[in-house]
């Protein structure tokens, strides 16, 4: 018999969402912006799919698409992303289109060890309506 976890309601994606927000912490478009300007030494992360990103990111952010987080960050892991692999120490800011998933991303990330991992605050949509500077290019 498994034994396994069966809360009295399903839970739905906002019930993750806000479990997540819980115990991250948040940036605001234009405190991203600051650091950036100041090149502090950050990884900046998009968790959203290829098509969002190619539609328009922020400016040196590695894609890496919520589905593969986990692989991605894992050093075990052959196919991981060094840059995230190896930024436990480092600061890492998260961001997706409106802040669920990298809310999610985040928990993740800091339940794998990451000391220092911030989420986007209303994510790149929020970005964009604020006014933040955009990349439009394609990726092959």
């Amino acid at each position: 018999m498994y034994n396994t976890f069966k809360p009295e309601q399903p839970m739905s994606l906002m019930d993750f969402v806000r479990a997540a927000k819980s115990c991250i912490q948040e940036i605001t478009p234009k405190a991203l912006v600051d650091k950036l300007n100041n090149k502090e030494d950050l990884l900046l992360i998009d968790v959203r799919e290829h098509g969002e990103y190619e539609n328009g990111h922020i400016q040196g952010a590695h894609l890496v698409p919520r589905g593969i987080l986990e692989p991605a960050a894992d050093p075990a892991y052959p196919k991981h992303l060094p840059e995230l692999a190896a930024a436990r120490d480092r600061q890492v800011v998260v961001y997706c289109a409106t802040s669920g998933r990298s809310a999610m991303a985040c928990a993740v990330l800091q339940m794998m060890g990451f000391n220092n991992v911030l989420n986007l605050d209303g994510g790149y949509a929020r970005w964009v309506k604020d006014g933040m500077p955009e990349v439009h290019e394609a990726t092959y």
